[in-house]
Order: C-alpha cells, then sequence, then structure tokens
C-alpha cells in the first residue's frame, strides 16, 4: 500500500459479507475493524434491558449518563455503553435481530454514535495501525464520506438467508432491509465513487482480491 494510513469504508445490506470482508482486510492489512452495526445492537440491547421503549428513548437518555468507550481485541473495536460490554451471542439474538432497526433509525440514536464512530479513525492512529475497515450502511455516505476507498457489498436476499441460518440466526434479512433503506436519517444507500460487489457467488478471498486491486490502483 503506498498511503501510510488508509480509511475504507464498506456498505452494504445484512448478510452482504460486510464483517467477514472487513475481518480479513483488517488481519491482512494492520487495519482496526470497526463494526458499527454492533454499536446499534449494543445500544438496542442496552436499552432493552433498561425497558426503555422507541418512543422513550431521547427522554431516557437525557436523563441517564450514558458514556460510550472503546476496547480493542485483535485489532476490533468493541462499544462499551457504562463500561459494559455485550458479548456476541446476546447481540445476535432472535429479539435483538427484530429490534435493531428500530431503534437504529431513532435519529438521537444515531446522532449519539455519529461522533463515536467518526473518533475510530483517531483511536486507529494513536495505535500506530495502518489504517480503519469500517462497516455498517451509511459509511460512505455519512460517516466516512471522504473515505480512501469506498466498497458496497449486496446479495441475492435468498444467500443472504442461508448465511444467517447457517451462522445459527434466525435474521429478518427483507424487513431489516426496507426499515434501513426508508428511514429519514442516515438510510441504507450506495455512495457515489464505491466499488460494487455482488457477493452471492463471490468467495471471499475473491472480495479480498477486488477490494485489494482497488487499494493498489489508488
Amino acid at each position: 500500500m503506498s498511503k501510510t494510513f488508509w480509511i475504507i469504508a464498506i456498505d452494504g445490506g445484512a448478510g452482504s459479507g460486510k464483517s467477514t470482508t472487513a475481518g480479513l482486510l483488517s488481519q491482512r492489512l494492520d487495519l482496526m475493524h470497526v463494526d458499527t452495526g454492533l454499536h446499534y445492537r449494543s445500544i438496542t440491547k442496552f436499552l432493552l434491558d433498561s425497558e426503555v421503549e422507541p418512543t422513550r428513548v431521547e427522554d431516557w437518555i437525557n436523563s441517564n449518563e450514558l458514556e460510550l468507550s472503546s476496547f480493542i481485541q485483535n485489532r476490533k473495536s468493541f462499544l462499551l455503553i457504562n463500561e459494559k460490554r455485550f458479548v456476541q451471542e446476546e447481540l445476535r439474538s432472535e429479539i435483538i435481530n427484530q429490534e435493531v432497526s428500530k431503534y437504529a433509525s431513532i435519529r438521537f440514536v444515531r446522532e449519539l454514535l455519529f461522533s463515536y464512530q467518526r473518533n475510530q479513525v483517531e483511536l486507529a492512529r494513536q495505535l500506530s495501525l495502518s489504517g480503519v475497515v469500517m462497516e455498517g450502511r451509511d459509511i460512505g455516505t455519512i460517516i466516512l464520506p471522504n473515505a480512501d476507498l469506498k466498497v458496497f457489498l449486496y446479495a441475492d436476499e435468498r444467500v443472504r438467508e442461508n448465511r444467517r441460518l447457517k451462522e445459527g440466526e434466525s435474521d429478518q434479512i427483507s424487513s431489516r432491509d426496507k426499515l434501513d433503506s426508508n428511514r429519514k436519517i442516515a438510510p441504507l444507500r450506495e455512495s457515489t465513487g464505491s466499488i460494487r460487489l455482488d457477493t452471492s457467488e463471490l468467495a471471499i478471498e475473491q472480495v479480498y482480491f477486488e477490494i485489494e486491486k482497488a487499494i493498489k490502483d489508488k
């Protein structure tokens, strides 16, 4: 890589391969991996445990101190809420799959996370890593619009559903896509200038090769 620090944005719907791709890029290119989907899952879990309905979120957060911080493990950044970190099994449960798009569509929740997510770039610099790869649904359009490389992953709905089933999850792919694409704030969109990859049939190594090639061509 010719640059000394890379900022890579990966967007796409549920089950399109964002996490697998970002994880591989992180390992091979010494990048910090930031999964913003887990941020919204963590917030959703925290609010559900606190018995806060979506309509009460803003008032509740304004009345309760909420501290967001990061925990780094194997180059992956995890969100801590009031120093609490939720494990993968909790964040990938059926109830979180059902509720996360509802909480993620709340303007106040997204605004709460915007600056935290953008600051992850500086955290990667402080850790002397070679860059950051951030994945989500609004990274190239909202969070990191000036990223060095933008990638948009997509795949057939049935393929994505089967991936979730193989992972032992029951995810409402179609309904989540609809909610994420139609929300008023930071909807799921393909960013201008992004490279588009159909992961329906591409193996992860092929996806990695296409992204690595795009990096070298920069």
